[in-house]
């Protein structure tokens, strides 16, 4: 990362009403001399200005524009910042753009690059960065919710929390490495190890209770299976509200696995319609056959779905034995009679018509209840990245083999990579390998 001051549109290219331009580097305040007829001494940190913005070259006015600059380190990044807020034409986010990109040290940033200078300097921890590119990407409230809190640093303080303790911890033991000819006290030996196992226990509970995991970022599986002609296709259209899939009375229309997201109350949900589950001899249908078996295998949740009339629960039998999360549900119910109704009931079936939209929110309310349960308050801490996992699970490796009954330079070792370990995750050791991986996810403007 170079010291250029850099610049960017945080703003979605294209028509709209507002567009925003985002500058933040030691020379920001160049803008104001370059492209407006105000002096940047003259400008105040934090207040608003209704300015003309003027071509570098010939100073004709390219829009009027609100203007606001951050002096450092009140800014975001940290930097002396400007943000210009001007009409979102193509034409003015063209000619704006050319002519900042004729400033002396100015350079159009890379993906990610503001964030990543915010956490060089201190404005942010790693989490909280991770939190904010979840926040951008939020498309469910309770996406937007666990990334608040993630940017609000719960995890940053339940790391930190574990990682000061192991450094004074450390420090203890590095002490009487400094005194070779010096016992540890027996006491103090109980006291250190005791610490450390509370750790341990502390970041044990802490991975088991993520039952959730990347799901409530990327989305629960949730597979649609069953025969041919069940009314697979229709339930996720009716599901997702608009036709995803192509409903046709031909067995097998259905050969690839085709996915749709929707918000079930706040979970972000991937239903997938999958091939009806039959022999077949044609090829092309049985390599979507065994992609569904896959995705039946794979699912977080199993929508068992058979035409009531004249399918009978039990053709799914060998797909039951090892799943938790499944609904059998019996389709075609306006075509069967009472007798048949209560048979299917009293075999656990929820029965629906996909067809005319009847009982499906039964569907709904069951995944909710199901993803409900998974989500609980201990989601505030929620581990949303698999580095994170990976990360503590090494420091529980080398928190494991502490002891001090072996040398005490390797005790002081495993501390230290245990620390190190969570560091990785929060950014307080040299993690460079890992930076250019998060930040590149960012859009251009952030």
């Amino acid at each position: 990362m170079d010291n250029k001051t850099i610049y960017a549109l945080s703003t979605v290219f294209g028509k709209s009403g507002v567009a925003v331009f985002r500058i933040s580097g030691s020379s920001a305040f160049k803008f104001f001399d370059a492209m407006t007829n105000f002096k940047s001494s003259e400008i105040e940190s934090r207040k608003m200005y209704y300015m003309p913005v003027l071509d570098i070259d010939s100073r004709e006015t390219l829009d009027k524009c609100l203007v606001v600059a951050f002096k450092a380190p009140c800014s975001f990044t940290g930097e002396n910042t400007v943000e210009i807020n001007c009409h979102g034409s193509k034409a003015v986010i063209r000619s704006i753009s050319e002519s900042l990109s004729e400033i002396a040290d100015f350079r159009m940033a890379e993906a990610g690059e503001f964030s990543r200078r915010s956490f060089y300097n201190g404005k942010m921890d790693l989490t909280e960065a991770d939190g904010l590119a979840d926040l951008i990407d939020a498309e469910t409230r309770l996406q937007q919710e666990v990334a608040l809190k993630q940017m609000g640093g719960t995890l940053f303080n339940l790391y930190e929390n574990w990682r000061e303790r192991l450094v004074s911890l450390l420090s203890y033991v590095e002490a009487y490495i400094d005194f070779p000819d010096e016992d540890i006290p027996q006491d103090t030996v109980f006291k250190i190890e005791n610490n450390v196992f509370k750790i341990i226990e502390e970041i044990e509970e802490h991975l088991q209770i993520n039952k959730v995991e990347e799901r409530l970022r990327d989305g629960f599986q949730v597979v649609i299976s069953g025969p041919t002609n069940a009314g697979k296709s229709s339930l996720i259209n009716t599901i997702v509200r608009r036709n995803v899939a192509i409903v046709s009375d031909v067995a097998g229309t259905t050969r690839d696995v085709i996915e749709a997201c929707v918000d079930i109350k706040g979970f972000p949900v991937i239903f997938s319609d999958t091939a009806g589950l039959r022999e077949s001899d044609d090829s092309i249908e049985k390599i979507g056959i065994d992609l569904a078996r896959k995705k039946i295998a794979d699912a977080d949740f199993n929508i068992f779905l058979f035409d009531a009339e004249n399918t009978e629960p039990e053709v799914f039998a060998d797909y039951l034995s090892n799943k938790n999360n499944y609904l059998l549900v019996a389709n075609k119910s306006d075509k069967i009679s009472e007798s048949r109704r209560k048979e299917l009931l009293e075999k656990g079936c929820i029965l629906i018509s996909a067809k005319n939209n009847d009982n499906v929110e039964a569907i709904i309310n069951a995944l909710y209840n199901c993803f409900n349960d998974m989500y609980s308050p201990s989601c505030a801490c929620l581990i949303t990245r698999q580095r994170y996992k990976e990360a503590l699970s090494e420091c529980l490796s080398n928190l494991r083999r502490f002891n001090l009954s072996k040398e005490i330079e390797l005790s002081a070792e495993d501390l230290r990579l245990a620390c190190r370990e969570i560091g990785k995750i929060t950014g307080r050791v040299e993690v460079d390998e890992i930076l250019d991986k998060i930040f590149s996810s960012f859009c251009i403007g952030k």
